[in-house]
C-alpha cells in the first residue's frame, strides 16, 4: 500500500530556525531518506518552495490561466512531501514517526487510493 507523509511548515518557522542548525538538519533528512530509500519503502522525498512561489493554474478558453499563490489563505502550508510503500498502515506510521523532527511537529500521513497505470 502506499502512503503519502507531509511536512507543513511556514516562513516564520524557517526564520526562526537557527542557521547554524541547518546542516545537521539536512543531514538527519538525508539519513532518513537514505535508510528508506534502502528498504525500498521511500519512493520520493520532494521539498516544496515557499508559499509565495505557489500558482493557482485554471483553464480559461482552453488555455491556463494563472495566478500567484496558493488556493487556501493559512499560516501553515505544504512544505514537502514523501511517497513511502509499506506493507502495512502501521509500517507507514513507524516510519512517519521516525522522521527527523516528528516528535516536535507532526507528519501527515495519507494512504494512496488509487494510481493511475505506469504503462498507460
Amino acid at each position: 500500500m502506499k502512503y503519502v507523509a507531509m511536512i507543513y511548515g511556514n516562513q516564520a518557522k524557517w526564520d526562526a530556525f537557527p542557521a547554524d542548525a541547518w546542516p545537521e538538519a539536512i543531514a538527519r533528512q538525508e539519513a532518513f531518506n537514505r535508510k528508506y530509500r534502502e528498504t525500498g519503502e521511500l519512493i520520493g522525498a520532494y521539498g516544496l518552495a515557499d508559499a509565495a512561489a505557489a500558482q493557482l493554474v485554471r483553464r480559461e478558453d482552453g488555455a491556463p490561466a494563472v495566478t500567484d499563490g496558493p488556493y487556501l489563505e493559512t499560516k501553515e502550508y505544504l512544505a514537502s512531501f514523501y511517497l513511502l510503500d509499506c506493507a502495512s498502515q502501521e509500517r507507514a506510521q513507524e516510519i512517519a514517526a521516525d522522521m527527523p523532527f516528528a516528535d516536535v511537529d507532526p507528519v501527515e500521513l495519507w494512504p494512496v487510493l488509487h494510481e493511475s497505470a505506469a504503462d498507460v
